[in-house]
């Protein structure tokens, strides 16, 4: 007996590989969301893998091309400030405001809550004010507290 040609043995056996395949496939798509979900993030993470190295090859090659900051502009010091220019010493401004507290007409300051404050802002003078808001600063330091006692100070200010 002569064998078939070669173009319908390879026909024959991608009829039989479909079929079987066929078969598989109630078991296959079950866990089909799984892979494709899968799939998906490893080719994200590719992607963001290969975007990161083009960005840091580029900045080796930008690099050459201009000079490094000697200091960047976001970087500060503690030399840099205005404080160390004039010759303050810090530990004594810190000490002083750990030392700051509430104006007598306050004493109960660091029990009230922010509407209670509110209320009783407008009977203190700016020196008062000025005390609570290093008070406030040097312990809670809460934002709400302290942007409403600058606001007051601010506009105490405006209208002298």
């Amino acid at each position: 007996m002569k064998p078939l040609p070669l173009p319908v043995r390879v026909a024959a056996g991608l009829a039989v590989t479909a079929v079987e395949q066929a078969r598989k496939l109630p078991r296959q798509l079950v866990g089909l969301p799984v892979t494709v979900v899968s799939e998906a993030l490893q080719l994200s993470m590719r992607v963001q893998q290969t975007v990161t190295e083009l960005a840091i090859k580029g900045d080796d090659a930008l690099s050459a091309l201009r000079p490094a900051d000697d200091e960047p502009e976001w970087a500060t010091f503690d030399e840099d400030g205005e404080d160390a220019a004039a010759g303050a010493d810090p530990w004594a401004e810190e000490e002083r405001a750990l030392a700051a507290e509430p104006p007598a007409a306050l004493l109960d300051y660091d029990s009230l809550t922010l509407p209670q404050l509110r209320a009783k802002l407008r009977g203190l003078s700016l020196a008062d004010l000025e005390s609570l808001l290093a008070h406030e600063r040097a312990h809670a330091a809460r934002p709400e507290f302290t942007g409403m006692l600058s606001r007051r100070i601010a506009n105490l200010r405006a209208q002298s």
